[in-house]
């Protein structure tokens, strides 16, 4: 039964002391991967809560392309995108799909057996994953599992890993698939990502402005719950399962309106596969400090 780790109040601070206390240390080139806000987004994590601990692990900012139109959906757009956002301002930014992919293999993936992801990652030793839980219009909710899964895969990746393993897929094609194997893709991709960090990566969920509305919405709704704090484990299928709990378990009756859009798009499935996948446990044992 994995540690995850809890605490309540939100600030920069507390993201050092929560990796601390994981007992973890990153080694090496460090990436960290985080979700650097389509342009118009409200909601994402700002470079200013997260420079501290960025900073204190001396990691470079990762991101990769998108597979749909907007401000991210090629290297210079992303790149003048994250100089406008301020990461560049603070940090060194990398998109690891910016000349060439590279292929991971899971030969015991349900639907795919192969993620297609930026080549740069090779670079890097170990993984700082950096996420903001929140709501999915297509996933149900975002959290550790979709960063490392569509998150860290190239723009052809993002497009395989949606159509379900379709080579060559098309932006169209993505809205015709069979929506519960793209769910159970992103969970034969998180493996992929898991086997090849070993012990080198480590998360972090940032439970705040938890909007319906995932921070890659130009447009999205602004939050519909109070913030509920930091959690981090080793184990991103915890994580995620202990985040899903705090969300059911609070008296907030914005709830409602987060449950509701990850039980319509069956986003309890990710996590199920997951499991299925040994990318971690839904068992946890949640740890409150100070």
């Amino acid at each position: 039964m994995e540690k995850v780790l809890f605490i309540k109040n939100i600030t920069p601070e507390n993201l050092i002391k929560i990796y601390e206390r994981l007992e973890t240390p990153l080694k090496g080139n460090i990436a960290v991967k985080l979700h650097s806000g389509e342009e118009g987004n409200q909601n994402y994590l700002k470079p200013d809560f997260v420079k501290p601990l960025i900073e204190h692990v001396n990691g470079t900012v990762v991101e990769c392309n998108t597979a749909y139109d907007g401000a991210r959906d090629t290297t210079e757009k992303h790149i003048e995108l994250m100089k406008k956002h301020g990461w560049s301002k603070y940090f060194t930014v990398d998109i690891l799909d910016a000349s060439e992919d590279m292929i991971l293999e899971n030969k015991n993936g349900e639907i795919i057996k192969k993620n297609i992801i930026g080549a740069k990652m090779k670079q890097y030793d170990s993984m700082l994953v950096l996420s903001h839980f929140k709501g999915h219009p297509m996933g149900g909710f975002g959290g550790a599992i979709k960063n490392i899964a569509i998150g860290l895969a190239s723009k052809e990746g993002k497009r395989y890993i949606h159509t379900g393993g379709i080579e060559n897929a098309t932006y169209e094609d993505m809205f015709k698939a069979d929506h519960d194997s793209f769910l159970k893709s992103m969970a034969d991709a998180a493996k992929t990502i898991t086997d090849f960090y070993q012990n080198d990566i480590v998360y972090i969920n940032v439970m705040c402005n938890m909007s319906v509305d995932c921070d890659c919405c130009k447009v999205a709704e602004d939050p519909c719950m109070e913030d509920i704090g930091i959690l981090a484990s080793k184990d991103p299928v915890a994580l995620d399962q202990a985040c899903i709990d705090l969300v059911y378990q609070s008296n907030d009756p914005g709830k409602n309106k987060l449950i509701e859009r990850i039980e319509s798009q069956n986003g309890l499935l990710t996590i199920e596969s997951a499991e299925k996948q040994q990318v971690g446990s839904r068992k946890y044992k949640l740890i409150t400090i100070d």
